[in-house]
């Protein structure tokens, strides 16, 4: 398993905008219909890699946790669906109905989106605040899959706990770790 980190943007960077189908209801969802939220976490994930597997009940959980408290989610994955069928549209639809997902999970078919988060691997985590800027990016924990440590969202929960009180979110933020983002060739 290579794994792959994160590029850690500069915070304070703009949410850049997003138009894209949610794979289960088949509406499209944009940047902008979060406007208002507190806090919005987009979230790049697939269905294959071992490292979202490895988190992915613990962010339907924080999803679970935070939704009640205005904070925005939404799940976007942009691998080449060709080389990785089981990211295909269909069977993201199907994982998102099986773990009743609380959050769109849109399909970024032409990897813009996730070329202008400068997305890198799966999971990586983009948490911005109400003003639209980059507030955390990085690990959910530090749990990894084989490890002892418990998945519980500690540092995703730290930021937008610091969000929501308008406090600073911590400075030492950790690189999300995964898969690398499957890039269509040519």
């Amino acid at each position: 398993m290579v794994a792959t980190q994160s590029t850690m943007i500069p915070l304070g960077t703009p949410a850049p905008p997003f138009e894209l189908p949610d794979a289960a209801s088949g509406k499209t969802v944009r940047l902008q219909d979060f406007s208002g939220a507190p806090a919005l976490l987009v979230a790049f994930l697939c269905n294959h890699c071992p490292f979202v597997k490895h988190m992915l009940d613990g962010l339907i959980a924080f999803a679970r946790d935070y939704g009640p408290k205005g904070v925005a989610i939404v799940a976007i994955s942009s691998n080449d669906v060709e080389e990785y069928p089981q990211d295909s549209p269909k069977a993201m639809a199907k994982l998102a109905r099986a773990k009743s997902f609380s959050f769109p999970y849109l399909f970024d078919e032409s990897q813009a989106v996730a070329k202008a988060y400068s997305a890198a691997c799966t999971p990586d985590l983009f948490l911005f605040g109400s003003d639209g800027r980059l507030a955390y990016r990085g690990q959910f924990d530090s749990s990894r899959p084989g490890g002892r440590e418990p998945v519980t969202g500690a540092d995703l929960r730290a930021a937008v706990d610091a969000l929501l009180s308008r406090k600073p979110v911590p400075a030492n933020q950790v690189p999300s770790i995964g898969c690398n983002i499957k890039w269509k060739r040519g």
